[in-house]
């Protein structure tokens, strides 16, 4: 593919830590940074307490008096940040070339990775390095056995069939929770 930026200088690129045959770089630390800060942000600031009740209700925060469209932008611009810090992650640790095709399907893999890490920040680095090690375990397992890479997408989609399945399974069969002030009593069909 050609390029359509300059190469990354060798003086730019993220550093190795585990040798120069091994692709973990100091892209890993960085995104754990990143993953501690947004922990932070969300459990521990009086903005990640405004993020939170927007998120979970948008009518009642503004009625708390909270800026729904402020803390709309703000996620954006902070989703957007870490989108662009993980790009250039990947192009200063792996790819060391902007190409048309870096990167492809690592927006879809991060949702999958979000929901698999119930969007929590701490949850989300464990399923990315599930996924990671699916990825690149895959590759040395179709180099070493010659096993088709497809086996490493389904056993992604499957974790990812059993992640919405209690959901799916709600939905499809209308399973309905009776709610007491104790709590739940039983669960009832409706339909």
């Amino acid at each position: 593919q050609d390029p359509i930026a300059p190469p990354v200088k060798q003086n730019a690129q993220l550093p190795h830590l585990a040798g120069e045959s091994l692709r973990v770089n100091a892209g890993l630390l960085i995104a754990l940074a990143a993953a501690a800060g947004i922990w932070w942000l969300l459990n521990r600031s009086t903005w990640g307490f405004r993020f939170r009740a927007v998120g979970a209700n948008a009518a009642a925060a503004k009625t708390a008096g909270i800026s729904v469209p402020l803390v709309t932008t703000m996620v954006m611009v902070i989703a957007g940040a870490l989108a662009g810090l993980g790009g250039a992650v990947q192009i200063l640790g792996s790819e060391y070339a902007l190409t048309a095709g870096a990167g492809g399907s690592f927006g879809f893999d991060a949702i999958t990775v979000a929901l698999l890490g119930r969007a929590n920040p701490i949850g989300t680095v464990f399923a990315a390095l599930l996924f990671g090690g699916l990825r690149a375990g895959g590759l040395t397992m179709q180099a070493n056995t010659e096993t088709p890479i497809d086996l490493v997408l389904v056993i992604q989609a499957l974790v990812v069939l059993f992640i919405a399945a209690p959901a799916l399974i709600k939905g499809i069969f209308r399973i309905k929770e009776l709610q007491t002030g104790a709590g739940v009593v039983s669960k009832g069909w409706n339909g």
